[in-house]
């Protein structure tokens, strides 16, 4: 009988057509060491190392997302040491000192094992966070620990992020310029499928990229499940673990079963999750601002007042000054625009607002002329350019922990399952949903409001002289 083994073949995939590839010599002088390469292994590196009709790499950016202890990092070191033999600068980066460590005895390994020998074929450094091996007559790769500055003024044929879960923006600022004078430049993306507590964002964009037809350059490939699964279900095991029976076995596969549900799901069955999913404001930034208490106020409340994009709901929410010249803010409410805007004039009227702004092209004029109508005083409509300003405000202030909130649950929600969306082409940025069910309306409401407490000049008292 047959020995049954995992899926050789992505449960998920989008390649670019190439020309040819260079895969087979990879192969080759990887197995030299005595390694055998897995059929699912070499499924990947036959994209990753198609070349185009001008012999440049077909694929600017290659990602792919496997469950853990199934050898993806064998797949890297087959691409690096061939990236070696045609003389290209390399750099692996990883999340984890230990994990950068591993990836340059793994490739050492490889080298030795297959007849290279130090001094006569290469030369290594072995510093932690920092090694490196140079092949004397090719190409020279390095292992770094990433940073939010490592790699400036450096440059590189191929970038390898390890860990790509953990892969920050700021991370990517620092690293993705480091390839911009290669005349033939390329990206490696490994890792497993983001946590609740993973820190990076770019891995599930490069994903969400692809899938929605937004990159022309990228390829991917993962083993997943779609949705969260029954961990005793032997048929997922061999669907998303292509080694399951080449180096995993069931028992000890088995054995993880007791564990976290949804933890199982992602690291052994790759699921993608979204709740909590990379939002930009993590829960805990969110509830390190939180306050047991009202605190003292100071001055008059600002309105900000949001019109959803999609035409459904209008939100509102306040924000007024602290006496430690802090802002706090509280939403108060998101109905469907159907219920009409008497509500809304009504809390105006009897509040004591010194500005609203309402933003979103499906209401605010109405609702201009509906407080002309009630003599109140009127109201900002804000430029996309301030609108950009308030959402960079709002995430300054959160940085430097000048805003302070109540806790409510309907916002807490919101603000920590968004994330940004680019407006313009210049940096600028709001934020949207990652959940169906939670309305952004609610939390631009607050960036609104928050914006107007914070850029507006303090009333002075008129002082009367005699």
């Amino acid at each position: 009988m047959e020995k049954r083994i995992g899926s050789q073949k992505p449960t998920k995939k989008l390649f670019l057509p190439y020309q040819e590839t260079i895969a087979d010599e990879a192969v080759e002088s990887y197995e030299k060491s005595g390694r055998k390469a897995y059929d699912w292994q070499k499924n990947l590196v036959n994209p990753m190392m198609g070349l185009n009709d001008d012999g440049l790499w077909t694929h600017l950016k290659f990602g792919f997302s496997i469950p853990r202890q199934n050898g993806k990092n064998e797949v890297v070191a087959i691409r690096e040491f061939e990236g070696l033999k045609r003389s290209e600068r390399i750099l692996h980066t990883a999340h984890r000192t230990t994990t950068s460590a591993a990836a340059f005895n793994r490739l050492l390994g490889i080298m030795e094992s297959s007849g290279l020998e130090e001094k006569t074929h290469f030369n290594k450094i072995k510093a932690t966070g920092r090694e490196s091996i140079e092949l004397i007559d090719g190409g020279r790769i390095d292992f770094r620990t990433r940073t939010s500055s490592g790699g400036l003024g450096e440059s590189f044929d191929l970038l390898v992020i390890d860990e790509a879960q953990e892969y920050t923006t700021d991370q990517e600022s620092a690293l993705m310029y480091t390839i911009a004078a290669s005349q033939n430049p390329q990206t490696v993306y490994c890792g497993t499928p983001p946590t609740p507590i993973s820190s990076g964002t770019i891995f599930n964009d490069l994903r969400n990229m692809v899938f929605e037809g937004d990159s022309i350059d990228t390829g991917w490939a993962e083993w997943s499940v779609e949705e969260q699964s029954e961990m005793r279900d032997v048929e997922l095991w061999y669907k998303t673990n292509p080694s399951l029976g080449l180096r995993l076995s069931e028992r000890n596969i088995q054995s993880e079963v007791r564990g976290d549900e949804i933890d199982f799901n992602i690291q052994r069955l790759g699921l993608w999750i979204k709740y909590n999913l990379k939002s930009a404001i993590s829960r805990e930034e969110w509830d390190r601002l939180q306050v047991p208490a009202l605190p003292k106020l100071k001055g008059k409340l600002f309105a900000g007042i949001k019109y959803g994009y999609d035409g459904t709901n209008v939100a509102l929410s306040i924000a007024v000054k602290t006496d430690d010249d802090k802002v706090f803010v509280e939403a108060i409410d998101c109905r469907s625009i159907r219920t009409g805007n008497k509500w809304l004039i009504d809390f105006l009227l009897k509040a004591d607002v010194q500005e609203v702004v309402i933003d979103g092209a499906s209401g605010q004029n109405i609702l201009a002329e509906d407080m002309k109508k009630a003599k109140l005083k009127k109201p900002l409509l804000p430029t996309v350019k301030e609108y950009i300003v308030a959402s960079s405000t709002f995430e300054q202030s959160l940085f430097q922990e000048n805003i302070s909130h109540a806790g409510q649950p309907s916002l807490s929600e919101v603000v920590t399952n968004s994330e940004k969306r680019t407006i313009g082409t210049q940096g600028g940025f709001g934020y949207k949903s990652q959940l169906d069910d939670f309305d952004i309306a609610l939390m631009e409401s607050m960036i609104l409001a928050n914006w107007s407490c914070v850029t507006a000049k303090e009333i002075k008292k008129q002082k009367i002289q005699y």
